[in-house]
Parts: C-alpha cells; sequence; structure tokens
C-alpha cells in the first residue's frame, strides 16, 4: 500500500517547515530557492479518534494505527516544464507522487522572500498548475506522433488511443488539467497509463499567518484560494505551518492546552493528514483483539480477501471468510460479544467490498 502525497509549491511558501512538522525528520528548511533538492520521504500516523475508542473498549496489550507517506518535493519555478532552475527533476519527483498538496502562500512576511516579489495566491497556483499542464502537453504530443501513424493506418487500438490523446491536448491548449477530462472507465484505463502530473487528484494548503489561525475566513487570500479550488473541484486546508512545527513538539494534555489558547479544536496538520489521506482513495479497516487493536490501510473498493492480504499474503490465498462488525454497531453494542448476541456480527464472503470502519477478524486456511 506505498501511496505517496506529495506536497509541492512554489519557493518560500512553507513546504519544508510543513513537512517538518508533519513527520517530525527535520528536512532542511531555509529562506532561499532550491534548498529542498533531493525529495524527502516521511511517514506519518493517521490521526483516527475510532482507534482510540476501541482501546477504550478493548484495552489491548497495544494499539497500532496506520500510517501513509508524505514526499517534500523542491519549490517549482516558471518555466520548470523547459528546465528552469531544476524543473525536470522536480517534475519527475511530482510524477512519482500519486496525489498532490500544493501549498500556497497566504500570509505577508517582509522577511521570507516570495519569488515573484509579491504575494499573489492565485497566481502562485496558476504557475504551478501551468507548468504541470505544460509537461503534460509534451507528454501528449510525442504519444501522438508515435500513435498517430498506426491510427491513420486504422489499428483499432492506436485509434482509441488517439481520440484520448486529442482530449487531452484540447483541455492542455486550453489550460485546464488532465482531472477536468470526462473519460469513460475504459478510457480512463489508457488516461492512466500516460503518467500524467494533471491527472493525479488535488488539495490546496493555504499557508497562513499566526494571527489568522484562529478565523481563517478573515484573510482575503485564504477566500481566494477557496473560490479557485472550488472551481477546481478541490478541498482546502487551512493551516499555519510556523504554528504547526510547535504544535507537533507537544503531546497530550499540553497539545490540548497549546490549541485552545489558540482558539481551535485541532491542529491544521490532522485535517490535512485525513483529506491527504481521503485524496489518495484510501480507507480503514480494523482489527481488535486483546494482543493488539490495529488500524489497516486499504483502497477504497477493494474486497474482503484483498484486505485480508493487507496484513499478511497467506490471509488473501486462504481466505474463508471474514467476521465482520461496523465501527458504530460495536461502540453501541460495547463488546464483541454483545454485538454478535444483537445480530450485528456478519459474515461476509469474498466479494464483500469492504467499508472504512469495518472491525474485522478473518478466517483462513493455508
Amino acid at each position: 500500500m506505498a501511496l505517496t502525497a506529495g506536497i509541492v509549491g512554489l519557493p518560500n511558501v512553507g513546504k519544508s517547515t510543513l513537512f517538518n512538522a508533519i513527520t517530525q525528520a527535520g528536512a532542511e528548511s531555509a529562506n532561499y530557492p532550491f534548498c529542498t533538492i533531493d525529495p524527502n520521504v516521511g511517514i506519518v500516523e493517521v490521526p483516527d479518534d475510532r482507534l482510540n475508542k476501541l482501546t477504550e473498549l478493548v484495552q489491548p496489550k497495544k494499539t497500532v494505527p496506520t500510517a501513509f507517506e508524505f514526499t517534500d518535493i523542491a519549490g517549482i519555478v516558471k518555466g520548470a516544464s523547459k528546465g528552469e532552475g531544476l524543473g525536470n527533476k522536480f517534475l519527475s519527483h511530482i510524477r512519482e507522487v500519486d496525489a498532490i498538496c500544493q501549498v500556497v502562500r497566504c500570509f505577508a512576511d517582509d522577511n521570507i522572500t516570495h519569488v515573484s516579489g509579491k504575494v499573489n495566491p492565485i497566481d502562485d497556483i496558476e504557475i504551478i498548475n501551468l507548468e504541470l499542464i505544460l509537461a503534460d502537453l509534451e507528454t501528449v504530443d510525442k504519444r501522438i506522433a508515435r500513435v498517430g501513424k498506426m491510427a491513420k493506418q486504422k489499428d483499432k487500438e492506436s485509434m482509441f488511443e488517439m481520440e484520448i490523446l486529442e482530449k487531452l491536448k484540447e483541455a492542455f491548449e486550453a489550460d485546464k488539467p488532465a482531472r477536468t477530462v470526462e473519460f469513460t472507465e475504459e478510457q480512463m484505463k489508457v488516461a492512466k497509463g500516460l503518467h500524467l502530473l494533471t491527472i493525479k487528484p488535488v488539495l490546496y494548503v493555504a499557508n497562513v499567518g499566526e494571527e489568522d489561525v484562529a478565523d481563517p475566513s478573515s484573510n482575503e487570500y485564504v477566500k481566494q484560494v477557496r473560490d479557485f479550488a472550488e472551481k477546481d473541484n478541490a478541498e482546502v486546508i487551512v493551516i499555519c505551518a510556523k504554528i504547526e512545527s510547535e504544535i507537533a513538539e507537544l503531546e497530550g494534555e499540553e497539545k490540548e492546552m497549546f490549541l485552545q489558547e489558540l482558539g481551535i479544536e485541532e491542529s491544521g496538520l490532522d485535517q490535512l493528514i485525513r483529506a491527504a489521506y481521503s485524496l489518495l482513495g484510501l480507507a480503514t479497516y480494523f482489527t481488535a483483539g486483546v494482543q493488539e487493536v490495529r488500524a489497516w490501510t486499504f483502497r477504497q473498493g477493494m474486497k474482503a480477501p484483498q484486505c485480508a492480504g493487507v496484513i499478511h499474503s497467506d490471509f488473501e490465498k486462504g481466505f474463508i471468510r471474514a467476521e465482520t462488525v461496523s465501527y458504530d454497531d460495536l461502540l453501541t453494542a460495547g463488546s464483541m460479544t454483545a454485538a454478535k448476541e444483537a445480530g450485528k456480527v456478519r459474515l461476509e464472503g469474498k466479494e464483500y467490498i469492504v467499508k472504512d470502519g469495518d472491525v474485522m477478524h478473518f478466517r483462513f486456511n493455508v
């Protein structure tokens, strides 16, 4: 389940500060472009209150959260698609991630240089989006040159692909990303095979100053980003990377008190991690026993045997059935025994599509 969300943005928007807060991995952060050259990869735990409640219910010997990867990618500049700055290298790193978290600067600070000389979040977003579109247009043009010859000879597969390529080219020339193009299921399989940058799902991270944390709606830059994201059918998470790096060093009551002082219920990082997890098409099921309560990551739409395989390949090979109860039903019942007595525990077979929040016990035979 090695899926990763890439953190992208212009130089000096707070990407590496945010990444440090997320993973506490110490990725280098400095006030100049190209400080980050090789992508930093960090594993982050997914905050999930359900896991805490299951732990209270079952009282296991240990509790294990689920996790996924964030990749911090160096700042993109105008002309990256033509190799400006370290463009080609950065674009190749974006190609390797599964979803994009675009950090947008929504704060003014004379001490932190803006690569364009002024703070304008929509300009920043459009610079990055355009560079990704131009890189994709180059990919599609090269593919058209290759496939076009066969399509002219009435090769069916090539003709089918050409239709997709022409749709994409038309979108790119209108400055629209690949994810906005409507495809059938079969067409989408071909489109995904092109490994386009703009076909990846995206969310926007509005990085605000400390004074805007309690009421980000009053920040004009945030309003602009939200309006833009709505047209892009994307989510916006508001964070203050500087404060998040301070919160990341705190735990328990100390953390809760700090959040109360700031006038917020939970950290922006927790919101971002959950949003990125969902953006990647990931969901969580649980196993719950006295030895261990554990959260497991699976792709939405996976069937029970595949989810069993997330634990161990033998579980998938020898899958018989899955004893399954929803998290809500288990919590209401108060115990697995009570849930069984109430008829809430189901026996699911090989065709069962696992749901987020399912608590499962797999029966298998190898």
